[in-house]
């Protein structure tokens, strides 16, 4: 059956929580992410920067929320159902280490970066190795994060493709996002914030709002005839 009501909830989930994050992202401290002397200083002179990333994690929470609730709320065939509870799970997952990334990033980087724009110069380069080995740990919780999100959004993206009341591109749209974010995760994890990366987030962004939006209209323009048991 497809459920219209959890359909719905879902779909406004997804869409909210992007956007929120987007929103909230415009507030981080920005700059060449990878010239680590200036983004540190800039990081330690974030008056926001903790709040920035608590918003961050709620709005990752919202979305991720609505992404395990979606192929519940499209129920296909057994096989398929099989895809869907392991993409809920990955989402979990993902959603778990999107935690440790902010306390990383949100916490971690902030306090070393403090401490070495405050530090004397005899130990500015202790300091600052510190600071760098901080900024590797986000790289690889970043990376294993990305990896975790793009299955979920791959595995769910099965379980709604033989869906008939959801359009076919959307699944398709939801299978290109997760794989913009597996692409994401290798390149963090071997060039760090560059500006490929920058990029594959810009692609992410604009495919999941892609298809969270057409996922809201069908949702909301669905009719009780139109939740009908899947075969």
């Amino acid at each position: 059956m497809i459920d219209r009501a959890s359909l719905r909830m879902s779909a406004t989930l997804l869409l909210a929580g992007q956007v929120l994050y987007i929103v909230a992202t415009q507030f981080h401290a920005g700059g060449d992410a990878n010239d680590h002397p200036a983004i540190f200083a800039a990081y330690a002179g974030s008056g926001i920067w903790k709040a920035v990333h608590v918003g961050q994690f709620a709005c990752a929470a919202i979305m991720l929320a609505g992404l395990v609730a979606l192929p519940f709320a499209v129920r296909g065939q057994a096989a398929k159902g099989w895809a869907g509870r392991f993409g809920a799970a990955s989402a979990v997952v993902a959603l778990a280490l999107y935690g440790v990334l902010q306390a990383v990033d949100g916490i971690g980087n902030k306090e070393v970066d403090e401490a070495w724009v405050s530090a004397p110069d005899a130990e500015k380069a202790a300091r600052f190795a510190s600071a760098e080995a901080m900024r590797w740990l986000e790289w690889g919780v970043r990376s294993y994060h990305d990896f975790a999100l793009g299955l979920a959004l791959l595995l769910i993206a099965a379980a709604i493709l033989g869906t008939t009341e959801v359009p076919r591109p959307i699944p398709y749209l939801v299978g290109l996002s997760g794989l913009t974010y597996l692409v994401q995760g290798w390149v963090v994890g071997s060039e760090g914030f560059s500006g490929t990366h920058t990029t594959l987030i810009l692609l992410a962004w604009a495919l999941t709002l892609a298809w969270t939006i057409w996922l809201v209209v069908v949702a909301w323009r669905m009719r009780d005839s139109d939740a009908i048991r899947a075969p």
